[in-house]
């Protein structure tokens, strides 16, 4: 439990998909806690992207024609290393991206888990299926589920181990390739599990890692595959849409999110109060699916904003290799500005700080305490925009009611919570949110572990699914043969066509009878 060695470093990456990487121009990684670097990465291009997609595209021919019980094989060896592997896998995420511990466990077990749903799952889902003909015992129906070939996935620096790989595994039981563009503060968690699928039998050339800049690499991605998944920013996210669009190829992303936190008044006060503060300073809240509003009903509101202020302000930040931290470090200096930026515009608007509210430069220079806020109002950067960082604001509500229309008051659709005194009213609530998540009593870990159901975003917070059945099948063509006997549309064999024209609109009406129809 420490920061990865030199070493370690220098052969994750001689597994970029780069030619002669040793001799490529180098970016500098720095460790979040410190902000020192701690290794370089080679840089590629837009030639080596798609150089690596050609590669991809004559080793995904062969890898088509296997079997799926036996890709899922590959898959789960790959699952079972990356429980064995943890603490490694734990060391480099932490020191990428400033992370508690506990947040890089999540991390690792998520990607062991998805890993091994697909390979347990997805041959079943792959399997060719026999669909309701035209003309029942004359129309002979099926379904096939073909590979789109490469899929392109462009990772984002929050969750580098989960979201470089979560969408790669489901693409690769379904016959495809991939090819990842890692961030590029951090790309050695996606060569980290390059390796372990490599050791787990993968061939190298179908699961190609090429780090380099988005508007290079990214860009090639978008121009070179036959299918991308991006996770990312909204604003991001439409241009990609916009450019896949153009090449009428697939996409699905999960973007942005500001998302909303329902408390009713018959709630269990301090169960959420820690619900919420796990909700809201996950990943020091550079989590997509993260709660940066909540909404209490106002007969608990004042207890709620004084319990939930001193649980906050007694949460332990620490740059620290173990499972000591409640919160880490933000990512980045960009991350930290951002937040900054707009506390103090809140505050200077009036906003009243409950808890945080400052930079924690004594334990490192991405270091923000954990911030409340209440009186946020429009004029107020972080009333509708996303912070992306450990920043929540508190809106007393008079009722359910308006608490649900506040919640819904916005383009974004991501995820939401709620914590309330009942099953049957939390599910009624539920219900009426506009997001593509509703976790009740958690905030977000009870919809995303779920890999079984779909996951994503309404409005401007995504487009298609990861997980479940949605998050395998959008990787793949539906193919459907269907094969005519007997009897056609045109006459049967032995029928005058006359009367056999004249009966025919009788005889699919009386379809409808048949179950089924």
């Amino acid at each position: 439990m420490a920061k990865p060695t030199p070493e370690y470093f220098t052969r994750l990456a001689a597994l970029a998909a780069i030619d002669d990487p040793a001799a490529r121009q180098t970016k500098p990684v720095l460790e979040a806690f410190s902000g020192a670097e701690m290794a370089t990465v080679p840089v590629g291009t837009a030639d080596d992207l798609k150089l690596a997609v050609e590669r991809a595209r004559v080793a995904q021919k062969e890898w088509a024609q296997v079997r799926p019980a036996d890709r899922a094989k590959v898959l789960s060896k790959f699952s079972e290393l990356v429980h064995s592997r943890a603490d490694e896998l734990m060391d480099i995420a932490q020191a990428e991206t400033g992370k508690a511990r506990i947040y890089a466990q999540e991390e690792t077990i998520d990607v062991a888990l998805t890993a091994r749903y697909y390979a347990t799952n997805g041959p079943k889902m792959l399997a060719e299926r026999k669909a309701a003909g035209m003309i029942p015992g004359a129309t002979d129906v099926r379904v096939r589920y073909i590979p789109k070939g490469v899929v392109g996935v462009i990772s984002p620096w929050n969750y580098p181990l989960t979201l470089a790989v979560s969408d790669a595994v489901a693409a690769l039981v379904a016959g495809n390739a991939v090819v990842v563009k890692p961030d590029s503060n951090t790309p050695y968690c996606a060569l980290a599990l390059a390796e372990l699928l490599y050791e787990a039998g993968l061939p190298r050339e179908l699961f190609a890692v090429v780090p380099g800049p988005g508007s290079v690499v990214g860009q090639a991605i978008v121009e070179a595959t036959d299918y991308v998944m991006f996770t990312g920013s909204s604003a991001t996210g439409a241009t990609l849409a916009a450019q896949a669009g153009k090449r009428l190829i697939g996409f699905s992303a999960e973007l942005g999110g500001k998302n909303p936190l329902i408390i009713t008044a018959d709630a269990d006060v301090d169960n959420a109060v820690e619900g919420a503060a796990r909700a809201c300073f996950s990943n020091s809240g550079q989590l997509c699916i993260s709660i940066e509003r909540i909404y209490v009903e106002k007969p608990i509101a004042d207890e709620f904003s004084r319990k939930f202020a001193e649980y906050v302000e007694n949460m332990k930040l620490s740059a620290t290799y173990d499972l000591s931290a409640d919160m880490g470090s933000l990512a980045s200096a960009a991350q930290i500005e951002t937040v900054e930026a707009h506390v103090d515009d809140a505050v200077a608007k009036g906003a009243k700080v409950l808890a945080g509210g400052r930079k924690r430069a004594d334990l490192g220079p991405y270091f923000y305490a954990p911030t409340v806020l209440t009186d946020v109002t429009e004029e107020m950067e972080c009333c509708r925009n996303e912070t992306f960082g450990p920043l929540v604001s508190i809106y007393p509500v008079d009722s359910v009611e308006e608490a649900v229309e506040r919640a819904n008051d916005t383009e974004y659709g991501l995820n939401a919570s709620i914590f309330a005194g009942s099953s049957a009213l939390a599910q009624k609530i539920a219900e009426q949110i506009h997001a593509g998540t509703v976790n009740i009593n958690e905030g977000y870990a009870a919809a995303w572990g779920s890999t079984a159901a779909p996951m994503g975003g309404m409005g401007i917070s995504g487009v298609g699914r990861r997980h479940g059945e949605e998050g395998l099948l959008k990787y793949c063509e539906a193919q459907t043969i269907a094969a005519q006997r007997f009897i056609g549309l045109d006459g049967m064999t032995g029928v005058p066509r006359d009367l056999f024209l004249k009966v025919t609109p009788l005889a699919i009406r009386g379809l409808k009878y048949l179950p089924g129809r």
